[in-house]
Order: structure tokens, then sequence, then C-alpha cells
């Protein structure tokens, strides 16, 4: 499992271990799955997909970044 956090400057949006996370790079659409290695990338406006116990679900976020480490992905967004 990863744990997917996705935060913004008012609240957590989100906090939920998932199976995969797809996500808008500035560089093209990647996809993180369990054991990646670090990262720390900038996003633009587009969809976060991620899928759990095999169904898929999708939030629309603004540019932001992401950092992936030790199966933790979390996602700062404006």
């Amino acid at each position: 499992m990863i744990t997917l956090k996705i935060i913004s400057p008012q609240r957590e949006v989100l906090s939920e271990d998932v199976d995969l996370v797809e996500l808008p790079g500035t560089m093209g659409r990647f996809e993180v799955l369990r054991d990646h290695a670090p990262l720390i990338s900038s996003l633009e406006k587009g969809s976060i997909r991620y899928v759990k116990g095999g169904e898929s679900n999708e939030i629309e976020c603004e540019p932001g970044f992401v950092e992936v480490r030790s199966n933790t992905v979390t996602v700062c967004i404006g």
C-alpha cells in the first residue's frame, strides 16, 4: 500500500492508503506504485487518479508539488 496525502493551505483534502497514484506532472503524467524511488516533482492543473481495492477515483487539482518517499505520496496544491 501507498499512503496518499493531499493537502492545501486551507485543509487536508485526502489521506488514504491506496494501491497506485497517477499524477499530472509538468513534464507529463506519471504513475507511482509501491516502493517507488524517492522524487520531488512539480504538478500542473489536472486530475490526480488513485486506485484503492480495484476502484478508481479522481480528484481535480491546481498546480503544486509532490514528494514521494518511503511509500508515502504527499501532494501540496494551491
